[in-house]
């Protein structure tokens, strides 16, 4: 049991498990983000064009049931604006992130001064 323990201590002091954990918080916080500017700001621009009809309230009665398809679709858009959403964000993110490791990459591939010279001499002294 105690072999466990330890293995199930090391497991969560591993930086992978504390970067899963941020991850999962910053990710629910940034969910209410974009759940917002769907719901709040997309979708009442989208209603404004459709002429202020909502989706949620379309339905149709059968019987005494009441099928609220609207509300289905109006999930489909959700999910699509907030896919869409995302997509642009990340999308963004990887071309800053992008932007600014390649002159890194660009100075590492520079030789420094005193290597330059060395393999210079180096060829010089092959010939």
């Amino acid at each position: 049991m105690k072999g466990f323990m330890t293995e199930f201590k090391e497991f969560i002091s591993k930086g992978n498990v504390m970067d899963m954990a941020v991850g999962i918080i910053i990710g629910g916080a940034f969910t209410a983000i974009v759940t917002a500017l769907v719901e709040q700001i997309l979708m009442p621009i989208i209603g404004a064009i459709c002429g202020g009809m909502s989706l949620e309230d379309m339905s149709v009665k059968v019987g005494n049931a009441a099928i609220a398809y609207g509300a289905f679709i109006q999930a489909i858009i959700n999910f699509l604006l907030v896919a869409f959403v995302l997509f642009c964000i990340i999308k963004a993110l990887n071309k800053a992130k992008a932007a600014v490791e390649k002159p890194a990459e660009e100075e590492a591939e520079e030789t420094p001064a005193d290597i330059a010279l060395l393999e210079e001499i180096r060829d010089l002294l092959k010939k």
